[in-house]
């Protein structure tokens, strides 16, 4: 069973030009209604999940069973199973959030997940470390394809890398605060109450993703006909609008589109290149904190302040990039230089961030800046092609495997470091990541993705 074709069988389907200053102001009111929402929801999910990154510092140090000879190692390993359950569940929980709507389901995953996060409280070895990333991970399962399939409700392929764009603006703007807010909590409240700084940093930071996750309930509608702050004439307008667009849809069961997508050879590419961004999206997403530590910066609360440098010019980098890519209607271009910008930067980082720790930190800059950018703009090429249930195991498969990445990306840097006693050797692999997914990009049908 072959993924449909993007070519439309809709074109009976008329908006007339006198309809488009009011198409532009709809997808507007839509865009203002929903986004900045799912972009909270994304900055409490980013927080969650990659606070473990400041918890660092201290926490391996209080386990019962540290070995200083096999931390970064034992970090990596724990970072990276997060991975390892959403990468099991990740197609069943899109399935389920297709089926009973996304508010529901994206409600449970963030109140799941905020509550396992704060449970990491109470982590005193190796092993339950281990096994909570794991949970972590499955609780999370869904939450971002969700979100990817939810924008396909709501906007055509051709408006789309912006608005994914906006969404991933939530990684670094996590960054942007969440590296000052954690470096503060650990240094503000250690051994208050007797329970050190990353301690309080788990508990408190867990707070928002349940809080959020109960908001969404009440806030969120499963799609354009639910929207009562949408008129009818705007909901018919931007219906039309997005069929025109859009693959033709299909009636497959899930068990049909799962076939569908496994054997589909457009589905594994778009696997492989995710595979290559993502590498590099986790080595800055998990191992910044230590990355500026080995630039020369010792204090905890200005690690947070330095960290967040990278993540202001990716938000920048990430809304332009995702802006022109709509504009030019462009897709394979503008992966492939963030990507190679990110290659480059991770080099320079490697090559004299431990001699100049400015310097270290603008190479840093770029490095993120360029493989972060990379997630948005990558999502327009298999949501191009599918439609319907078949995006959403499409969208999942995808997504699990090129997220297994976070599993390895974390693993090899520590395995890595450990080995040659820096991080210089695991930035340069990282590179090469990146420059492998490049070309992958350049082999996808330029025709097909760029609409």
């Amino acid at each position: 069973m072959a993924i449909p074709s993007a070519a439309t069988t809709l074109s009976s389907v008329n908006i007339s030009p006198s309809a488009t200053v009011d198409l532009d102001a709809t997808y507007r009111k839509i865009a203002w209604r929903i986004m900045p929402f799912l972009m909270l929801c994304y900055v409490v999910a980013y927080l969650d999940r990659v606070n473990v990154g400041f918890a660092k510092l201290d926490m391996m140090r209080s386990f019962t069973d540290f070995n200083p000879g096999t931390a970064e190692a034992v970090y990596g390993l724990g970072a990276g199973l997060f991975f390892v359950g959403y990468f099991l569940f990740e197609i069943p929980s899109n399935l389920i959030l297709h089926r009973v709507g996304a508010k529901l389901w994206i409600a449970r995953i963030m109140i799941t997940w905020g509550l396992i996060s704060g449970a990491f409280a109470w982590v005193d070895n190796r092993y339950a470390f281990y096994a909570m990333r794991f949970l972590l991970g499955a609780a999370e399962a869904g939450f971002y394809p969700g979100v990817i399939l939810y924008l396909t409700y709501w906007f055509p392929s051709h408006r789309r890398a912006k608005m994914v764009a906006v969404f991933m603006a939530a990684i670094p703007v996590s960054g942007i605060f969440g590296n000052p807010l954690s470096g503060w909590i650990m240094k503000a409240l250690e051994n208050t109450h007797g329970w050190a700084g990353w301690q309080w940093m788990f508990m408190i930071e867990a707070v928002p993703a349940v809080l959020v996750g109960i908001a969404v309930i009440f806030y969120l509608d499963n799609g354009i006909r639910k929207a009562r702050w949408l008129s009818e004439e705007e909901k018919v307008l931007i219906e039309k609008d997005i069929a025109l667009h859009q693959a033709p849809p299909e009636s497959h069961t899930s068990g049909e589109a799962v076939r569908a997508v496994f054997r589909s050879g457009f589905v594994w590419l778009c696997c492989a290149i995710y595979f290559c961004f993502v590498m590099g999206q986790y080595a800055i997403t998990f191992w910044l904190p230590t990355l500026v530590k080995a630039s020369g910066i010792s204090d905890k609360l200005m690690i947070g302040v330095y960290a967040a440098i990278p993540n202001i010019l990716t938000v920048i980098v990430m809304i332009l990039v995702g802006r022109s890519a709509d504009r030019m209607q462009e897709r394979r271009w503008h992966l492939v230089v963030p990507a190679m910008v990110g290659a480059v930067g991770f080099s320079a980082a490697a090559a004299i961030g431990a001699s100049n720790p400015m310097l270290g930190i603008i190479a840093l800059s770029f490095a993120a800046a360029g493989a972060i950018t990379c997630a948005p703009l990558f999502w327009s090429l298999p949501t191009a092609l599918m439609s319907g249930t078949v995006a959403a195991a499409g969208i999942a498969l995808i997504n699990s495997v090129g997220n297994l990445a976070g599993y390895a990306s974390p693993n090899l840097i520590g395995m890595l470091s450990d080995a040659t006693g820096n991080t210089e050797v695991a930035m340069y692999v990282i590179a090469l990541s990146l420059v492998i997914g490049s070309a992958l990009v350049l082999t996808t049908p330029a025709d097909k993705v760029n609409r």
